[in-house]
């Protein structure tokens, strides 16, 4: 693999604050659920390919749905952590999405929270438009929001200048974009692809380093948190996370 970018170092966490982390618990312990539940109603039998699996902690969720699970990660220490969790119940295949090669097509396609780290997003997406989605196949697309409540309540206290801008931490993680719904649905349709459902995933008002004070303590219930979804799903604009569930359109060449 050639590039400029490390990726194992924009996946580390190490040296930085609780404010400026690449993964949360809130991340593993709400949205990676929220999204499943989110993603179940439009899964499609067959194999799944996830592009961007870090350390693997939400590709072993779609063990229970999918037999034929591979996944395509740039970072060689990621894949190590996963295959260490998953062994020989996931295929890895350690390539940029820009240059790797697979040999079949997929009904299920995932791209959660890893558009936005993409210097050539549309690109990527008319990959998967041309190349790899199966007829009758199923992309799963997750970005975070720029307009979650947590993000417009940052704005106004000055910790960043725009809803979409990419903040110093963001950028150490490999940032590229922030999505709004209509710029992320913009990305879709200019790669060719038809974007079925729109929607957002967990309404959210803190941040996520401040969901993970609170999830340790008692002051947040298993309701509240199935209510914040709920709500998510009238309000898309106002969720942690927009989500599109797109299928092939027409091929862009």
């Amino acid at each position: 693999m050639t590039s400029q970018r490390d990726y194992n170092a924009e996946l580390d966490d190490s040296n930085l604050s609780a404010s400026e982390k690449y993964v949360y618990g809130f991340d593993y312990d709400v949205m990676h659920p929220y999204m499943i539940k989110s993603f179940k109603p439009f899964f499609r039998p067959g194999n799944l390919l996830e592009l961007g699996s870090y350390n693997g902690s939400f590709t072993k969720r779609f063990l229970p749905f999918f037999e034929d699970v591979t996944c395509v990660e740039a970072s060689d220490a990621a894949i190590a952590e996963a295959r260490e969790t998953l062994g020989d119940r996931v295929k890895f295949v350690h390539a940029l999405f820009e240059e790797v090669e697979l040999p079949v097509r997929y009904d299920n396609i995932v791209l959660t929270h890893v558009l936005e780290h993409l210097d050539d997003p549309v690109g990527v997406l008319r990959r998967i438009n041309d190349e790899w989605l199966a007829e009758g196949g199923r992309l799963f697309l997750v970005c975070p929001n720029a307009n979650a409540p947590s993000r417009q309540i940052a704005v106004k206290m000055g910790l960043i200048s725009h809803n979409t801008a990419i903040t110093p931490a963001e950028e150490v993680h490999g940032h590229r974009n922030t999505y709004t719904l209509d710029t992320l649905e913009r990305e879709c349709v200019a790669a060719g692809l038809n974007v079925v459902h729109r929607s957002g995933v967990f309404f959210k008002a803190f941040a996520n380093f401040q969901w993970d004070r609170l999830l340790k303590t008692d002051i947040v219930s298993p309701e509240y948190l199935e209510g914040c979804f709920k709500l998510g799903q009238v309000y898309p604009d106002l969720c942690a996370s927009i989500f599109l569930m797109c299928e092939t359109g027409n091929a862009t060449r």
